[in-house]
């Protein structure tokens, strides 16, 4: 099933259950793949990679707005963002730990050859395509430095 019927069903529910906070996320989430749908130059359906893409960028925003609401001091608003956010990240495959993604680009990197700090382009260009949508791209950036250092 894709990610679109996926979140009707979702919003039917949520309609259905009367509950306002995963209506709100799942509408924001619907009109993202819809002008995705409608841009220019698109194809009819997304792809699951392009959904993927979506769901994370949406995941970040979310993410982002409700930091700093938590440094203005603003709850109300920051909780909100908390709970679209739990929302859209149950749409998401799972996350790496940190152990497991250390795993993961230290295979990269060996793979691909990386000894130095100068070769972090290569690694990253690499990492971020395949785990994609299943980890962080700054914890991926992090781990990636780390180990090349």
């Amino acid at each position: 099933m894709s990610l679109k019927l996926k979140i009707e069903e979702g919003i039917k529910k949520a309609m259905l259950a009367k509950d306002s906070d995963t209506l709100r996320a799942l509408r924001g989430i619907k009109s993202m793949i819809l002008l995705a749908e409608t841009e220019k130059g698109a194809k009819e359906e997304l792809s699951t990679e392009a959904e993927l893409k979506l769901l994370t960028k949406a995941a970040k925003q979310r993410k982002d707005s409700a930091e700093i609401f938590g440094k203005e001091n603003r709850k109300e608003l920051q909780d909100n963002e908390l709970k679209e956010l739990a929302i859209i990240e149950s749409f998401l495959p799972k996350q790496l730990s940190d152990s497991e993604l250390t795993e993961k680009v230290k295979e990269i990197i060996q793979r691909v050859g990386a000894q130095t700090a100068a070769d972090l382009g290569k690694v990253m260009g690499v990492a971020t395509k395949e785990l994609a949508g299943i980890a962080d791209g700054k914890k991926i950036s992090e781990i990636t430095k780390s180990l090349l250092a």
